[in-house]
C-alpha cells in the first residue's frame, strides 16, 4: 500500500551516503596513482564502498514505490540515485583495468585525470549536501562543469602523448582504455551535477 503522507524517506541524506563513498573511493584510487598504494588494495576497498553504493541506491529506487508523496520529483530521485551509481562503477572500472592489465606504475597524465577525479567527486559531496536547503548547489555544479572541462583537456593530451612518445602497441591500448573510462567517469560527475540543477530549478 502506498503511504500517502509527506514521507523523505531519508533520501537526501542517502544521497549524501553515496557522494561520500564516491568521493572516498575516488580518493583511493588517486592512492595508487600517487604511487601510496597498490592496485590489489585499492581494488578491494573500492569494490567494497561500490557494493555500499549499489545498496543504498537500491533502497532508495524501493523507497520510491513506498510512498506517494516525496520530497523531489520521483523521477529526479531515480535519476539523481543511478547517475551518482554510475560515478562509482566508473571508478570501480578503472582500477579493474588496471588490475587486469597489470599495470604497476601509474603515468603523469593517469595522476593528473586521478586528481580531476577526486577534486570533482569532492564538489559533488558538497553539491549533494547542500541538495536539501538547496543553497550552494549551482555554485558547486559549475565547479564540477570546470574540473569536466579540465578533464577534456588532459585527456586529449593524454591520448595526444600515448601516440608521439615510444611507448609499446600493448601499452598505448591499455591506456588509452584507463584514459577514456578515467575521462567517462569525470563526464559523469558532470551528469550529476546536471541533474542537481534541474532539481533546484523545478524547485525555485
Amino acid at each position: 500500500m502506498l503511504n500517502v503522507l509527506p514521507r523523505d524517506e531519508k533520501y537526501f541524506e542517502r544521497f549524501t551516503e553515496m557522494a561520500q563513498r564516491i568521493h572516498e573511493s575516488a580518493k583511493i584510487l588517486d592512492q595508487f596513482f600517487d604511487k601510496a598504494a597498490p592496485v590489489s588494495t585499492v581494488a578491494d576497498q573500492i569494490k567494497r564502498l561500490e557494493h555500499e553504493c549499489d545498496e543504498i541506491s537500491h533502497d532508495i529506487l524501493r523507497g520510491i514505490d513506498r510512498t506517494f508523496i516525496t520530497p523531489i520529483d520521483r523521477e529526479d530521485i531515480h535519476r539523481l540515485a543511478v547517475r551518482l551509481d554510475d560515478v562509482i562503477d566508473l571508478i570501480d572500472g578503472t582500477v579493474r583495468r588496471l588490475s587486469v592489465f597489470n599495470i604497476s606504475e601509474p603515468t603523469p597524465a593517469g595522476r593528473k585525470l586521478s586528481a580531476i577525479i577526486v577534486q570533482a567527486t569532492g564538489e559533488m559531496v558538497e553539491a549533494v549536501g547542500a541538495l536539501r536547503k538547496q543553497k550552494g548547489v549551482i555554485d558547486h555544479c559549475i565547479r564540477i562543469k570546470k574540473f569536466e572541462n579540465e578533464g577534456d583537456i588532459v585527456y586529449q593530451e593524454a591520448i595526444g602523448s600515448l601516440f608521439r612518445e615510444p611507448i609499446s602497441p600493448i601499452e598505448v591500448i591499455k591506456w588509452k582504455d584507463i584514459y577514456e573510462n578515467m575521462e567517462e567517469c569525470i563526464d559523469h560527475c558532470e551528469t550529476v551535477a546536471h541533474v542537481l540543477e534541474s532539481v533546484v530549478l523545478k524547485h525555485s
